[in-house]
């Protein structure tokens, strides 16, 4: 099986001796406690799940700059976005070295981990900015992951943290949510050597479908992960549970058995367009891919990226070596009237814009609001039904 990224063995922070584990949860009650942002949140278990291997804990100033202009720590691990906690308002720790960090993301805020301080550096507003421009590749404050990145505050405390549990993830998506360690568990069991990922935070119509199958094909894998992000999105974003019944009735009744896994991780979307399809490399690579399909403004929002920009950053930005997972670049994929099939679109010189079957998600999203489902070239009819059944319940 491949290698994680940066090491050997993979390295998850989560603390999984159950009785270190009580032990650690009893400390913490005594320890002064810091509320974090969900961003931190959220990368704190990617680290205890492993996603984020060699990482272990929170970056510090200086790496987080080098990180965001080079893509590479100080010492040279490639690592695509900064890894942090910030904080608006650090007073209730004092001049404590050891903290508990606690969930914003579940009732009572429980103590996600516990995190030894190595450094509390203070950020400047264009410092922010510089890492913000660098991740996003603007400053539009419009823009979610902008508005996101800037709003957690300009106090970064640094340095490593015990994982106690998965924040709301496992309880919420116990079918669903996976670790990087338990994905690498089961393909062994399931003896995929080869395996193609699909990220996704929206539901999979047969364009997603088809190109899941077009790319195992060609790069002859012995399975699909089909690994969908169960965090934060922004505004208007089909809730991860609808997206879970969708996905699993599309791969129940149309794939064959044991060629698709699917799973989710816990992290709220960045909106980072280049940048995320990188890290989204990494976390792949560490839970045990060997490819990443990266299509047509992969992890974009918007108009912020061109169409193709999470691509070429694997030429113009990631050096030969930094990864060992490839990726398999898509084009925009869509039914053929002509060919009575889905295909990219650039592998069809000869057809127009109507020979394809083509609908805006706004006009999907209006379609199934009225209870009228899009054609079965579209989207698979049982998905559909799944789908008008939520928009209906908004209008209830």
């Amino acid at each position: 099986m491949i290698k994680p990224h940066g090491s050997n063995e993979l390295n998850p922070l989560f603390v999984a001796d159950a009785a270190k584990n009580l032990a650690l949860a009893t400390e913490a009650e005594s320890l002064p406690s810091l509320l974090v942002s969900s961003a931190a949140a959220a990368n704190a278990v990617m680290l205890g799940a492993g996603y984020f291997n060699p990482l272990t804990g929170y970056m510090n100033l200086a790496d987080s700059l080098s990180v965001a202009e080079n893509l590479h720590t100080v010492d040279g691990l490639f690592w695509p976005v900064p890894i942090v906690n910030l904080s608006n308002d650090i007073s209730a720790i004092g001049d404590a070295k050891r903290i508990a960090l606690r969930d914003p993301n579940v009732d009572g805020n429980p103590v996600l981990a516990i995190m030894d301080i190595e450094a509390i550096e203070e950020v400047s507003a264009e410092q922010i900015d510089f890492m913000a421009e660098n991740i996003f590749g603007n400053l539009d404050e419009n823009h979610p992951g902008v508005a996101a990145f800037k709003g957690q505050g300009n106090t970064l405390l640094s340095g490593p943290i015990q994982v106690l549990n998965y924040s709301y993830f496992q309880k919420d998506f116990p079918d669903t949510f996976r670790t990087a360690y338990e994905i690498r568990n089961e393909m062994a069991d399931r003896g995929w050597n080869k395996v193609v990922a699909f990220q996704t935070r929206n539901p999979m119509h047969r364009a997603h479908e088809e190109l899941c199958r077009m790319a195992q094909e060609d790069l002859q894998t012995d399975g699909i992960l089909i690994h969908m992000l169960l965090g934060k999105l922004k505004a208007g974003d089909i809730p991860a549970d609808v997206r879970d019944d969708c996905i699993r009735t599309m791969v129940d009744i149309y794939f064959p058995e044991n060629t698709v896994m699917v799973t989710g991780y816990g992290f709220d979307m960045l909106y980072a367009g280049p940048r995320e399809a990188v890290l989204h490399a990494v976390f792949r690579q560490n839970c045990g891919c060997t490819h990443l399909i990266v299509g047509r403004d992969h992890a974009g929002v918007g108009d912020y990226y061109g169409g193709f920009d999470a691509q070429t950053i694997f030429d113009e930005k990631v050096p030969a070596g930094s990864l060992e997972i490839e990726i398999y670049r898509a084009d925009h994929t869509a039914y053929s009237k002509k060919l009575d099939k889905v295909i990219m679109m650039k592998d069809a010189p000869d057809h127009e814009k109507d020979d394809f079957i083509l609908l805006s998600g706004t006009k999907v999203r209006e379609m199934l609001g009225n209870g009228i489902a899009p054609p079965p070239e579209f989207s698979r009819p049982e998905c559909a039904k799944i789908l008008m059944d939520y928009y209906q319940t908004l209008d209830s």
